[in-house]
């Protein structure tokens, strides 16, 4: 409504003086924020510590405004880069880029074929961007659109590992001199390929020239870590565990059974996604606190562990289910069941991926843990802004959006392969196989 419309109303008795300048107020509002259309969406492919890092750029039709998402799916990174530009781009130039749930539904809807880790991680790329676009909008840090904070700061949990258990004792207690009080514990078995852990050099015997693992093994050595980590850390450091899905479900049961007396904070991935009926078995029996989702993509994976309670944290790789928009929803249906988040936050997430990772951490009531990652100078040479760790505390910069700049010059120094050895160069930045004494694959 125009100046001239308000003052006829004014004159009219219709409208007060007051409520002329109240809607004054919402009409120069509105004419300041005009609703941004997508002009461009570029991918930004950096690796710039070995690990394939897809970032997206979403470009309005607004001088300087603009947005980063993180997409990285770091062992198919280079499907993810086509599905944005062949894809996405063509089916977003031109639409609004605040109507961000409604662009998420409909990019989500318009490949019809849904629920896979390419065509996820290329929305997420998009919806972060465009989260990170409104909070430039509004001057504000992505938490304040969504309610503000819940806490402070995030907790978080450092990663010790070792070949032996003296090496990793030695290596947790330094990051309790770093001031964390949840670490992830990993032991190598020797002679084999003990997930997040180095293993020593003993010849093991096979019947193929693969990496080799053996879950009772591995399972035996667990244990060993186990007793020497409370007897060594004490007990008021909290202990967490990734299993990484190497084990067969009954013995998920019984290694779920068997560690409950170390009181565990989380063992993690017990069950690979295909298992996860397994977890009513392993709830029945034992009160070990269970993680799960690092590899989820659909709602038939998690809607049915948080509606019946089977798990106690969350742990979807965010970009993997799409991005923000679809796990503050994942976040909040936990809240109701009594399910804390704790989201995957490795080496292979960018400092964006991270950023949208504590934001919800700030804003969600039932935040558990929050998985950290120490950002080598590389990275933060390609991105600036980067989440800190201070005292085993993540803290998010307060600049609107993520508050993260990319120097795409700096990006384009480190291309796909930089840094990559043997199997990860041959097959673009994918895993190889392992595989038991006999020759069987094994999942990881």
């Amino acid at each position: 409504m125009n100046r001239r419309s308000l003052l006829q109303l004014v004159g009219a008795g219709a409208l007060s003086a007051r409520e002329m300048a109240a809607q004054e107020t919402v009409a120069r509002a509105t004419r300041a924020t005009p609703s941004p259309k997508i002009k461009d969406v570029q991918v930004i492919a950096t690796a710039p510590v070995g690990l394939r890092l897809v970032v997206v750029k979403v470009i309005t039709d607004q001088d300087g405004l603009y947005g980063y998402g993180c997409g990285t799916y770091t062992q198919r990174a280079d499907l993810v880069v086509s599905a944005v530009e062949r894809y996405l781009k063509p089916f977003l130039i031109g639409q609004y880029a605040d109507r961000i749930d409604d662009l998420w539904q409909a990019m989500y809807n318009s490949s019809y074929w849904r629920n896979g880790p390419v065509l996820n991680n290329a929305i997420s790329g998009v919806d972060q961007a465009l989260w990170d676009i409104k909070g430039r909008q509004a001057g504000m840090p992505v938490y304040q659109l969504l309610g503000g904070k819940c806490r402070e700061a995030v907790d978080c949990y450092g990663h010790a590992s070792g070949a032996d258990i003296p090496q990793l004792i030695a290596n947790a207690k330094r990051f309790i001199e770093r001031g964390f009080r949840h670490i992830r514990v990993q032991i190598g078995v020797p002679g084999q390929a003990g997930y997040g852990s180095g293993g020593s050099e003993v010849k093991v015997e096979k019947l193929h020239d693969k990496p080799v693992f053996e879950p009772e093994d591995y399972i035996r050595r667990a244990l060993k870590m186990f007793e020497a980590c409370r007897k060594e850390l004490g007990d008021e450091i909290e202990l967490l565990h990734d299993v990484h899905e190497r084990i067969s479900p009954i013995q998920a049961v019984r290694l779920a059974k068997e560690v409950e007396k170390f009181r565990l904070f989380f063992l993690e991935d017990a069950l690979s996604p295909e298992d996860i009926v397994w977890f009513r078995q392993i709830r029945q029996q034992c009160s070990t606190p269970l993680a799960m989702g690092e590899l989820f993509n659909s709602p038939h994976e998690w809607t049915p562990l948080i509606a019946e309670r089977l798990i106690d944290f969350i742990r979807i790789h965010v970009t993997q289910a799409g991005g923000l928009t679809p796990c503050r929803k994942i976040a909040a249906m936990g809240e109701m069941m009594g399910v804390k988040t704790a989201w995957h936050g490795p080496g292979d997430v960018s400092p964006i991926g991270h950023a949208a990772n504590i934001t919800l951490d700030l804003v969600c009531q039932n935040f558990g843990i929050q998985e950290s990652y120490q950002f080598p100078e590389r990275v933060k040479e390609v991105f600036s802004g980067c989440p800190e760790i201070r005292n085993g505390y993540y803290y998010i910069t307060e600049a609107p959006g993520w508050g993260i700049e990319v120097n795409e010059a700096a990006a384009k120094k480190y291309p796909f392969g930089s840094g990559e050895r043997g199997e990860r160069q041959r097959l673009n930045g994918g895993w190889g196989e392992v595989r038991r004494r006999d020759g069987t694959v094994i999942k990881q």
